[in-house]
């Protein structure tokens, strides 16, 4: 057992849609400075810096980070999908529970373009060649956006399986939108209707236009420390990473010719068991939740691999409300990445600032009250899922 580990300082700008935001090193920079004043720490007291980004030429992260000083320190791109931005917090968190140092920078930033996610690099493997051949067997491949097939097959699985109703999966999306019109750093603030979801264009079945997270841009920040540090700094009450948990695919996501399990129900479920494990909290101990639903069909497949529900409950679930204020958990009080936005590198720590200020109590008309313990989970497919326990603790 290492050291413990405290997210001390938090930062995050407004998230954009694609034309409409700042260069990414400037969008970062400013992520990195909110984060350093948020802690009340210098530049020059960070010893190591992980930068996330999925879109982008080689060391990018040392260009978003010298925006905020030029001070030689180690900085390590990191690029793993939608789960980039809390795989970077992953390896800050490493370095400062090994005692390699006492105070590390995580950012995670993303300059998207319109339109859906799409291959750079045509003339070579593609890392997903062993997912889209589980779905060409199982579904085939059309003109759909690629992600909307995976996701969406994943959803029509469901359904298929436990005759859940369509209106369910938007029911979510309403949901999401409540939420973010109380984020003013969301890109969609704009609350819709379960029949304004589903009348919007058809995706792939089950998923509409409204059921799809948007191209964004944005970044996001967190300074991570030990205790040692926090105490030197006169900071006493902190958020502390109770655990945390990666995990990659296993065999079932390739052999099962099943499309949930293809995006990464399996991985997530085993790393949701290991943070449970390690920090000693259980589901029913959980306050708020930040999850990665990119798509809504991902989000209902997420209840069930973090546990929140037995698996074929998601639909009594969602129509119970435990999903929301007054309910069990409240999931993604940002609005998720389906309001809030979703910037690939900048989701991770996005999804941790949130979770900070809530169990600060900073969050002001989403707060969730009385908020002690959040949990993270930001899935890439390809693929890691990244789990994470959060507490309120004093030092």
């Amino acid at each position: 057992m290492g050291r413990k580990v405290n997210v001390i300082g938090v930062g995050m700008v407004k998230f954009a849609k694609p034309g409409a935001s700042d260069g990414y090193e400037v969008m970062a920079g400013n992520a990195i400075r909110d984060a350093l004043k948020d802690a009340g720490v210098d530049y020059k007291e960070v010893e190591q810096a992980y930068a996330g980004y999925v879109y982008g030429d080689s060391t990018c992260g040392q260009r978003a980070v010298y925006t905020a000083g030029v001070t030689g320190i180690p900085v390590v791109n990191v690029n793993n999908n939608c789960s980039t931005g809390s795989s970077a917090l992953f390896l800050a968190r490493q370095a400062v529970e090994g005692g390699l140092a006492e105070c590390v920078l995580a950012v995670g930033f993303e300059q998207m373009e319109k339109g859906a996610l799409g291959s750079k690099f045509t003339d070579r493997t593609n890392p997903l060649d062993k997912h889209v051949d589980v779905m060409s067997k199982v579904q085939g491949f059309n003109q759909a956006p690629p992600a909307a097939q995976m996701f969406g097959g994943a959803g029509r699985e469901y359904r298929w399986k436990y005759g859940t109703k369509r209106e369910t999966f938007a029911k979510i999306a309403e949901k999401a939108r409540k939420h973010a019109s109380k984020n003013p750093l969301a890109v969609f603030r704009e609350v819709l209707s379960v029949e304004q979801i589903l009348a919007s264009d058809e995706v792939f079945d089950p998923l509409t236009r409204f059921q799809c997270c948007p191209p964004t841009c944005g970044a996001a920040a967190a300074i991570v420390c030990s205790n040692e540090f926090a105490k030197k700094k006169g900071i006493t009450k902190v958020v502390q990473i109770a655990a945390q948990t990666m995990r990659t695919d296993y065999a079932t996501t390739f052999e099962n010719e099943s499309m949930i399990k293809m995006c990464g129900f399996d991985m997530a479920a085993a790393a949701a068991k290991d943070v449970y494990e390690k920090s000693g909290v259980s589901p029913k101990d959980v306050d708020v939740v930040e999850l990665h639903d990119c798509f809504t069909a991902n989000e209902l497949l997420t209840y069930e691999a973090l546990g929140l529900c037995p698996e074929g409950g998601a639909e009594k679930f969602i129509w119970d409300g435990d999903n929301t204020y007054g309910g069990a958990f409240v999931t993604n009080p940002s609005g998720g990445l389906l309001s809030k936005g979703h910037p690939l590198g900048a989701t991770g720590l996005a999804q941790c600032a949130e979770l900070v200020w809530q169990l600060r109590g900073q969050a002001g008309e989403r707060q969730v009250a009385d908020a002690e313990v959040g949990l993270q989970h930001n899935l890439g497919l390809g693929g890691a899922a990244v789990v994470t326990m959060y507490k309120r603790a004093t030092v």
